[in-house]
């Protein structure tokens, strides 16, 4: 069985196969793999090369090689709470305290090792690449995408600001503002290779929040508020969220206290983006894991 990944189309005008190629976002150096690393390009059934010219209704399909795992990325078993799939796509709910990637510190029950280990039962031949990564205690949807062309052409989604996610957190205090945007830029902590700040010299960092509640749990005055964001720094939300003055509850890394819930408050609850095929917009919506849910009460 052939299971290496396709993609097919139908030309409506006559047209360069190289220019058609590229209207579907494949790059030289994704050509360069399929002529010399196991891929095909045939043209009704028949090889040709991108220099072949299209008349309307000639059929293109395009086989990808077959991927390698990544180095260090060992498939395992586990659960994954699979909210949409299709050949592109795989989107998933994230339990907290999954790390996204192996890392020296937790090398095992990653997302991406559980995922490569689905994808093997599957019979998918590719390696797992993460569209948009979430911290080890941050929980909610994340996109996982299924070849190396499909996360080429989300990548460009996520430069060009197509994709938005939108998160909702507990913060500690009550906020005074009921919406506002923070627009500060973002930094490594001198001497950390994890901590990041706001620092005049970082990168461009925007986040827009949303206040849904202002409450008190246990003598502790805290806010429930909805984010957006502009921008995908490491740490964003919870850097922007100190910066103001409200930490994330149990975010102790940025100043949180973790007597009510042993992570930080954090849950991304909605991902819109456009199919990399057929530009579809998609929206995916998930609510609050119990943990969040148990400080609303």
């Amino acid at each position: 069985m052939d299971n290496r990944y396709t993609i097919t189309f139908t030309v409506k005008e006559p047209v360069l196969l190289r220019s058609a190629l590229q209207g579907y976002g494949i790059s030289k150096k994704a050509l360069t793999a399929i002529k010399f690393h196991g891929g095909e390009i045939t043209v009704n059934g028949q090889e040709q090369n991108v220099r072949y010219r299209l008349e309307a209704n000639d059929t293109v399909v395009v086989k990808f090689p077959r991927e390698e795992l990544s180095e260090g990325l060992v498939p395992q078993q586990g659960d994954l709470d699979i909210i949409y799939e299709d050949n592109e796509l795989l989107i998933l709910n994230k339990a907290p305290y999954q790390s996204t990637i192996p890392s020296h510190v937790h090398l095992e029950g990653s997302t991406a090792a559980i995922v490569a280990g689905y994808f093997k039962a599957k019979n998918i031949p590719s390696t797992v690449h993460v569209v948009n990564r979430l911290d080890r205690d941050t929980s909610g949807l994340m996109c996982v995408a299924k070849h190396r062309h499909i996360h080429h052409i989300m990548s460009a989604q996520q430069q060009a600001h197509e994709i938005f996610r939108e998160y909702e957190a507990i913060v500690h205090g009550h906020v005074t503002e009921d919406e506002a945007s923070i627009i500060a830029p973002i930094g490594r902590v001198e001497n950390s290779i994890i901590e990041r700040m706001v620092r005049e010299d970082g990168q461009h960092a925007h986040t827009d929040y949303r206040v849904l509640r202002r409450f008190v749990h246990e003598g502790e005055p805290m806010t429930h508020v909805r984010l957006r964001l502009h921008t995908g720094r490491t740490h964003q939300i919870r850097v922007h969220m100190k910066h103001i003055g409200h930490p994330l509850v149990g975010d102790d890394l940025y100043g949180g206290k973790r007597d009510a819930i042993p992570r930080q408050a954090l849950h991304c609850v909605c991902l819109h983006l456009k199919h990399p095929l057929t530009k579809q917009s998609l929206e995916w919506h998930t609510t609050l894991p119990a943990d969040m849910q148990s400080l609303l009460v």
